[in-house]
C-alpha cells in the first residue's frame, strides 16, 4: 500500500520549510499524502538542541498538515554517502512508497545539502532493485519501490529552476512553518540561558530572504510567489496546457 504521495527529504530539521514548505503545503491541502525525512537532528547547529529542534519540527509538520514526520538519526555534518547510509534510506522509501520525491539542492552552502542531494537520488533509483533485499522493522522482506520522479528544491545558493510551483496561496503559511523553529530564525521572544551568538538562519534578514526569493522565482513564472526545483532527466507533459 502507498502511504505517501510525495516524500520531502532534508539534511536538517528546517529544511524543507525554508526550500519548499510552500510546495508540501499546497499539496496536504489538496488531499495529497505528504511527509518528510529528516537525515539528522541539527545537533551542530549553533542554537538550540536537537530536542528543541525535534519539537519544533513536530509543530511545523502541524502547521503544514504532514501525513508522517520521521528522522533518520544521521551524524550531522558527518554522514556519508555510502552502503550503509543508502540501505538506510532505501528502507524508508520502500516503507513510505511514495511517487514524488522532493530531494535537497544538487549544490549549496552548507556541504551536507549538496551530499545528501547525492544519497537521496541514488537510493531512490536503488530502492527499485530486486536485488537489494531490506527487511521491515518486523523482519518482514519489503517490496521494491522506485519513486516517480525526484526533484531537487532550491536552497541558500540560487540555481535557474526547472520548472516551478505557485505557492501564492501558501506563502504566509511557509513563513508560519519556518518561524516554529524558534531557536533558529529571529525571535524576539525565544529566551535561552545559553549564550547563543546570532546565525547566519536567526539574522532577522533570512526570513525576509526567503520571502524575497519566492516572490523573483514567482515573478519570473508570472505568479506572485512560488518554489523552484531542478531535475536531472527530461520533464514531460501531455499537453502544452500543462505549462503556465
Amino acid at each position: 500500500m502507498q502511504l505517501l504521495d510525495i516524500l520531502a527529504i532534508g539534511a536538517h530539521p528546517d529544511d524543507v520549510e525554508f526550500s519548499c514548505g510552500g510546495t508540501l503545503i499546497s499539496h496536504a491541502e489538496m488531499g495529497k499524502k505528504v511527509g518528510v525525512i529528516d537525515l539528522t537532528r541539527g545537533e551542530l547547529g549553533t542554537r538550540g538542541t536537537p530536542a528543541q529542534r525535534h519539537q519544533e519540527a513536530a509543530n511545523a509538520a502541524k502547521i503544514m498538515g504532514l501525513t508522517i514526520r520521521d528522522n533518520m538519526g544521521f551524524a550531522d555534518g558527518f554522514f556519508t554517502n555510502d552502503s550503509m547510509h543508502k540501505i538506510a534510506l532505501i528502507k524508508k522509501i520502500r516503507q513510505y512508497r511514495p511517487s514524488i520525491v522532493l530531494a535537497p539542492a544538487l549544490y549549496d552552502r552548507h556541504p551536507d545539502h549538496g551530499r545528501a542531494a547525492d544519497l537521496v537520488a541514488e537510493a531512490c533509483f536503488l530502492a527499485g532493485l530486486r536485488k537489494i533485499e531490506t527487511l521491515d522493522e518486523k523482519g518482514t522482506l519489503q517490496d521494491v519501490w522506485r519513486p516517480t520522479a525526484v526533484y531537487h528544491y532550491l536552497q541558500d545558493t540560487y540555481i535557474a529552476p526547472n520548472f516551478v510551483v505557485d505557492i501564492s496561496d501558501y506563502i504566509e503559511k511557509k513563513l508560519e512553518a519556518s518561524k516554529a523553529y524558534v531557536s533558529q530564525v529571529h525571535n524576539e521572544k525565544y529566551k535561552t540561558e545559553l549564550e547563543e551568538p546570532e546565525t547566519y538562519i536567526s539574522n532577522p534578514d533570512y526570513l525576509d530572504i526567503i520571502y524575497a526569493r519566492s516572490r523573483e522565482v514567482g515573478k519570473q513564472a508570472g505568479c506572485r510567489f512560488a518554489e523552484g526545483f531542478v531535475v536531472k532527466r527530461v520533464v514531460g507533459v501531455k499537453n502544452l496546457f500543462d505549462l503556465m
